[in-house]
């Protein structure tokens, strides 16, 4: 489907963001591994969570949806089984990194994993050596791609070290330790998201950190409460610079998760000198917190500086980076990203999809072996871009097309529906207000 995107007016007024697509995969697996039921509040009815809940009752979970209220009747820590169906992921990465850690310690039991064309290009051998250190085996195509299989054994415990930060290989790592004997302790190079950690620490699992390095201990049963899942900062991400961007915009952005791990995007927007106005959560280090922290952001129009984002901080804005490519091409000075090679594992190649798209749209842009360099201050021109399946590549099209000179065409636009259903109505009714 091609959308056209012209030049904006102001954009104005209030927006909730979908719910968060990260904790929502993460509380429809908890729920299914609980022994009592489980009601998820605000979960994301997007095409990467509906393949989660599909994934849950392919092993045996009860699922029941209203809307955005599920409620899961789950199988337990030790019994799912999939009865030889294949678990079929759909486009969703962190439920194929996640789900095994889970499925690893099924001893006697195997589990194939498949999905669609994107995910077959997309590489699993990150947690496939974790897993095989702890007792597993694992099956891949080609010895790294989908489709695979895990065949679940006893598990144990281990000490990991992560060769690059990523916060679905240790939320792998971490759900697979809850199996096995002894304790299994991953070792961070720097932070990523840790969404699982508190998941876990509030339903009462042992779990500590140390540093840089997150322990967890053996579980039985998980007794889980209930979850309200909230807005997700990466899909606010997108109104939020468009309204940087755009000449005149003033928005309020309700009910954003504002977690240290993953507002990233708004520190670069701060040194940027965008507007970004909202209470923050500050660094939390040595603590594993239980709850998600909520706040609303006030964002307007204003100009912009360039910054360089470096590989320490990368985890913290991985999936925002597209935006920070954007933002550079409206920024004054020259806009550099460093240590993101983990871009080349998404849903495309995000280094080689968004360089091209954007210099296709008349951006000074190159490509790194680890990220790009915008020569910025000159804006955007207008084009076409093409989606290439990738949710956040069509709304960085989008968000460009509002603030460029001629328009932007997105081609494939039905790829924002992974993460952020609605995203054009949401937009549309921004430029009406």
């Amino acid at each position: 489907m091609d959308v056209r995107f012209d030049p904006s007016g102001p954009l104005k007024g209030r927006l909730t963001p979908p719910a968060d697509k990260s904790i929502s995969h993460r509380a429809a697996m908890v729920g299914a591994m609980a022994s009592e039921p489980v009601v998820v509040t605000n979960y994301l009815a997007a095409e990467d969570t509906l393949s989660t809940l599909e994934a849950m009752r392919t092993l045996g979970t009860i699922v029941q949806r209203d809307g955005d209220r599920v409620v899961l009747r789950g199988v337990g820590m030790r019994t799912p089984d999939a009865h030889g169906e294949t678990i079929d992921v759909g486009n969703a990465g962190t439920l194929m990194r996640l789900l095994p850690g889970w499925l690893a310690g099924q001893d006697g039991r195997s589990f194939r994993f498949d999905g669609d064309a994107s995910i077959r290009r997309r590489p699993v051998d990150r947690i496939a050596e974790p897993l095989r250190l702890m007792g597993a085996n694992i099956e891949a195509t080609d010895g790294r791609l989908p489709p695979f299989t895990v065949h679940g054994t006893q598990l144990r415990g281990i000490t990991y070290e992560l060769p690059v930060a990523s916060a679905q290989v240790k939320s792998c790592v971490l759900l697979a330790g809850m199996l096995a004997d002894g304790g299994t302790t991953v070792v961070e190079p720097v932070a990523s998201r840790d969404h699982t950690e508190r998941l876990l620490s509030r339903l009462g699992v042992p779990l500590w950190r140390d540093g840089d390095r997150i322990t967890v201990g053996h579980v039985d049963e998980l007794t889980v409460e209930d979850i309200h899942v909230p807005g997700d900062v990466s899909s606010a991400a997108f109104p939020i610079v468009a309204g940087v961007l755009v000449r005149g915009s003033r928005l309020l952005i309700e009910g954003v998760n504002v977690n240290w791990t993953r507002t990233g995007i708004l520190d670069v927007l701060q040194r940027m000198g965008a507007v970004v106005v909202g209470e923050r959560e500050r660094r939390q280090d040595g603590v594993v917190p239980g709850e998600e922290p909520v706040a609303d952001l006030d964002v307007a129009h204003g100009p912009l500086k360039a910054t360089t984002v470096e590989a320490e901080e990368v985890p913290l804005v991985i999936d925002e980076l597209p935006l920070v490519a954007l933002l550079g091409c409206f920024a004054e000075g020259e806009t550099v990203v460093r240590g993101a090679e983990e871009l080349k594992h998404k849903e495309s190649d995000r280094i080689a999809t968004v360089v091209n798209g954007l210099r296709g749209l008349g951006a000074e842009i190159e490509a790194t072996d680890d990220g790009f360099v915008v020569q910025g201050g000159t804006g955007i021109r207008g084009g076409t871009i093409e989606a290439h399946g990738d949710h956040r590549l069509a709304m960085l099209g989008a968000v460009a097309g509002l603030a460029s000179r001629e328009g932007v065409t997105v081609v494939g636009m039905e790829a924002a529906e992974v993460s952020y259903p609605g995203f054009g109505d949401h937009v549309a009714r921004l430029q009406r207000r």
